[in-house]
Parts: C-alpha cells; structure tokens; sequence
C-alpha cells in the first residue's frame, strides 16, 4: 500500500514539472501532464492534492475541464496545434513505415476530433470594467 502510495507521489511531481514546462514552451502540453498530477496527487496525498488544486497552474489550466465545463476555443486550439506539431515529426520519421503513418493518422485525426466534439467549449467570461 505505501509503494502504491510513493509511486503516485512520484508521478504526480514528475506530471507537475512537466505541466510546469509545458504551461511555458509551446511546444510541449501542459493539459496531460497536469490531469496526471491532479490524478497522482488525489491517489497519494489529500494534502498535495489540495495544494496543487488550489495553485494558479491548475486554476488555469485544468479547473474549468475537471469541473465538466469544458475548454475555451484558445485553450483547445492550443492544444490541438501543439500534438499536432509534435505528432507531425513522428509522420516525418515514419516515412519507411506506412502501417505506422495511417495508425498515428488515425490517432491524430481522433485527437483533433475529440477536442472539436467531445470537449465541451466555454465562452471566455468577459470582464466588465466598474468606473
């Protein structure tokens, strides 16, 4: 049970560091290694788990998405460029390997279709300025 334990620990932080980064430099997402934090976090430690739900990093990037609100069009767009671009070098790389092309295609095209349909879109509150 303490292994389980540890071993959660240890993923929520690499899933935080990573998230960290990834909320950073555009290239790498942020999204899942968040959602795997959160995950770990909740698995290991009440008091990590409260503490990482409580951080700006979460706040804006996760809550409104584990909450069942959804994902405002920048957010999704965001992410669909990014494991776009990353899933495009591995195409590149594939070029003597066609089976591994159209499976990482259809991988690619579930992604993007998932984002557009599966996740629900927020409006962006718009902020009022009080004179």
């Amino acid at each position: 049970m303490k292994i389980k334990k540890i071993v959660f620990l240890i993923l929520g932080c690499l899933g935080l560091i990573l998230g960290a980064v990834g909320a950073v430099l555009p290239l790498l997402p942020a999204f899942p290694f968040l959602l795997l934090a959160a995950y770990s976090f909740a698995r290991s430690s009440e008091r990590l788990h409260h503490w990482f739900t409580h951080t700006r990093l979460y706040k804006s990037n996760l809550e409104s998405y584990v909450k069942g609100q959804g994902m405002t069009w920048k957010v999704k767009i965001r992410v669909m460029i990014t494991v776009t671009l990353l899933m495009s070098i591995g195409f590149v790389m594939m070029d003597q390997v066609p089976v591994g092309r159209m499976v990482l295609g259809g991988v690619w095209l579930f992604h993007i279709f998932y984002f557009i349909f599966g996740v629900k879109t927020r409006r962006v509150e718009e902020q009022v300025e009080l004179p």
